[in-house]
């Protein structure tokens, strides 16, 4: 019987969450201001049954249903002038008022509200939906937006949110995902997520380019993975932690404070750590930060056991934090100090040995258009989606806990961060696995071990080059169990 193809079971087991991608739809979606997980979704509803779709007709769609910053001031105007309800596809976000026991909202991408209570949200709309807009974060919906005077004042108006659709388009049934698993080999399924996130599995030459682009995922698959990637530019970090997935930040250049990371005391909100799946730094070299101690006490303390302290305030989060930055080719040496450029707060040794791993990035070639997928493949909001749930799968860590043998004066921090990483791997290349005997020993340490045990070799070679505390101290030798022992 002849063998089918990784697309014909790609369509077998995902035929309605596959999208055609191309690097022309991928230029035309770009000119759009959209996000990838958007235009997937886009294709997904315009596209006949050869993944190609009409621009023309695309656009137009985009035009009414996805307003652009500038369109705010027409929306007003059917609003204010025209007395008529306009219903559009946007970010929002809710907020209370204890004080008035009143409801608003937010519309970050066109600066509302312009000032405070313009906004209001209709209680019946949120208590609809209060599992979506409830979030602590923002979320995509379908808006609808009416002008109405306010009771106590004539003449005085305000914006009201009056209906909500969420933008939720797809059912996930991960069961099915870790299932469906089982029908491709580890080369078949590497290949499937590269091309998920855009990028084409024949542009890279060798398996340790294949894995380290991966790795850069680990963060939207477990919780509280804090990660190091230093690579020359044009290798698409910005890209991937800004566009693959809605659960995620990526803060690039600029300032950033205590208050924006972790707690706001003067507004009481919880800051960035507690919102997201991971919070990124980019352009690290040129990031400021404005309260220098008490950012670094703050990530300590973050890092280390996902809890931090502002004044009386004991907040907690499961964000990962990724420090992203380029690096001159002098320094891509694993056995020099390659942090020297970061910034004064990540010099010291305390807070570096709380990051889990190091990713290479000199290791994944500069983007080229021999990188960008060309061909069938998982929507990526769907597979973001996969992702965001897989970090509350529990059963994983549980697995690799079994499959590790640690020796007795292991230090506690390389094996955490070791653990973590491997579990992070085991989700992202094995979401099938429910217990060890479902893992090949060989695949678990080329895929999962091995790599855990390099990121985490990096770190502890920067720690010795930095603080000689550290120095000569490597990470310790762990091993697997066999799969048929008894355990």
């Amino acid at each position: 019987m002849e063998s089918k193809t990784v697309e014909q079971k790609l369509k077998q087991c995902f035929g309605d969450m596959l999208v055609f991608k191309s690097p022309d739809n991928g230029k035309f979606f770009s000119a759009l201001s959209l996000p990838s997980f958007m235009r997937d979704w886009l294709v997904m509803r315009f596209a006949d049954e050869s993944g190609q779709v009409d621009k023309e007709e695309v656009s137009a769609y985009v035009r009414k249903t996805i307003p652009q910053k500038e369109q705010w001031k027409q929306l007003q105007f059917e609003m204010l002038h025209n007395y008529q309800s306009v219903r559009f596809l946007a970010k929002i976000k809710i907020d209370f008022d204890t004080a008035t026991r009143a409801a608003f909202f937010s519309l970050s991408d066109f600066g509302v509200p312009g000032s405070k209570g313009e906004a209001v949200a209709d209680w019946d709309v949120i208590e609809q939906n209060k599992e979506y807009l409830l979030a602590p974060n923002e979320v995509w919906g379908i808006v609808e937006l009416v002008c109405e005077e306010t009771e106590e004042k004539r003449n005085q108006s305000i914006l009201k949110l009056v209906d909500f659709i969420p933008f939720c388009p797809y059912q996930i049934d991960i069961d099915y995902y870790c299932e469906a698993r089982k029908q491709f080999t580890i080369e078949e399924w590497i290949d499937i997520l590269l091309s998920a996130i855009d990028y084409n599995p024949a542009g890279y030459v060798s398996i340790t380019q294949k894995l380290t682009m991966l790795s850069r995922l680990l963060p939207f698959v477990e919780k509280r993975v804090n990660l190091i990637e230093l690579a020359p530019k044009g290798t698409g970090k910005s890209y991937l932690f800004s566009q693959i997935s809605k659960y995620g930040w990526l803060v690039s250049g600029g300032s950033i404070s205590r208050a924006k990371m972790f707690y706001d005391i003067s507004k009481r909100n919880p800051g960035l750590a507690s919102h997201y799946d991971y919070v990124a730094f980019d352009e690290i070299q040129s990031i400021k930060f404005t309260d220098k101690s008490e950012m670094q006490g703050a990530l300590k303390g973050y890092l280390e056991s996902g809890e931090y302290r502002v004044g009386d305030y004991k907040g907690v989060g499961d964000s990962g934090l990724v420090l992203l930055g380029n690096i001159d080719i002098c320094l891509m040496n694993t056995n020099t100090n390659m942090f020297v450029n970061l910034p004064d707060i990540f010099h010291e040794s305390a807070l570096i040995d709380r990051f889990h791993g190091f990713i290479k990035g000199w290791d994944i070639p500069r983007m080229k258009e021999s990188l960008k997928v060309n061909g069938w493949a998982l929507n990526v909001e769907y597979f973001s989606e996969i992702m965001h749930i897989l970090r509350g799968e529990l059963l994983y860590r549980g697995v690799v806990d079994e499959l590790l043998v640690l020796p007795k004066n292991a230090d506690t921090r390389d094996t955490e961060a070791i653990k973590r990483i491997c579990t992070a791997f085991m989700k992202l290349l094995f979401p099938h696995v429910r217990k060890t005997e479902d893992i090949n020993k060989e695949k678990f340490i080329k895929y999962c071990l091995d790599p855990a045990m390099e990121m985490r070799r990096v770190i502890k070679a920067q720690l010795g080059i930095i603080d000689s505390e550290f120095l000569g101290k490597n990470i310790p030798e762990i091993t697997v169990v066999d799969n048929n022992e008894e355990k």
